[in-house]
């Protein structure tokens, strides 16, 4: 898919499961949970051991099925590895100019990570069709309001603290979509990975109730 097909699936999808772990194996099945739960927008970030072998493991298991993109990408010399390992999207949790120079070289989807309105007003002008207002759980629904009030333009979503007590607010509050992670994979950490997919069916269903029906 192209760069603008990428960005247009994630906000249909309107969830972005934020995929971390103490493995790679933790790492493919929790994809692979979120997956069955009704997901089909996978981040999958470096902070993981084996990034870019989860990456390129899903983008094989699953082609187009499922869009596969990295996160927690700092520098643009990550970015490159995550796209020869597959990833058709990246994530960062800042702002560099940087990477997303080189994202737009290789027409790829970049996501910057953004705090402040002029972070925001930097993105827009780098070429950034979507942002993450992160950390979620510091800015809350409130801080994504009052930065859409003067960027109503901006397709902005929040990352960090989202769950299923919060979405509505973050959604009311403007959210093009959401990126959830903890809530999500908690089940992870058990080894119950039933639960993961659980988990991400219910979160999946709410937000389509939120949008106003199926996507």
């Amino acid at each position: 898919m192209k760069r603008e097909q990428i960005l247009e699936q994630i906000k249909a999808s309107g969830v972005i499961a934020v995929i971390r772990g103490a493995s790679c194996d933790e790492g493919v099945r929790s994809s692979r949970a979120c997956i069955a739960g009704g997901v089909d927008v996978i981040e999958v970030t470096y902070t993981m051991p084996g990034a870019s072998e989860v990456i390129s493991s899903l983008v094989k298991e699953y082609g187009d099925k499922v869009i596969v993109g990295a996160g927690t990408v700092l520098d643009p010399e990550t970015a490159r590895a995550a796209m020869l390992a597959g990833a058709q999207f990246i994530v960062a949790p800042s702002f560099n100019a940087e990477t997303i120079k080189l994202c737009n070289r290789y027409c790829v989807l970049c996501i910057p990570g953004i705090g402040t309105a002029t972070e925001l007003q930097q993105a827009l002008e780098a070429g950034a069709g979507l942002v993450k207002l992160f950390p979620g759980d510091v800015y809350k629904p409130s801080g994504l309001k009052a930065l859409k009030g003067p960027f109503p333009q901006a397709d902005i979503m929040p990352t960090g603290g989202v769950s299923a007590d919060n979405v509505q607010d973050w959604f009311k509050a403007g959210a093009a979509a959401v990126g959830a992670g903890s809530f999500l994979t908690a089940g992870a950490k058990r080894g119950d990975y039933e639960e993961v997919a659980r988990t991400a069916h219910a979160f999946i269903d709410k937000v389509k109730q939120i949008r106003g029906g199926a996507r």
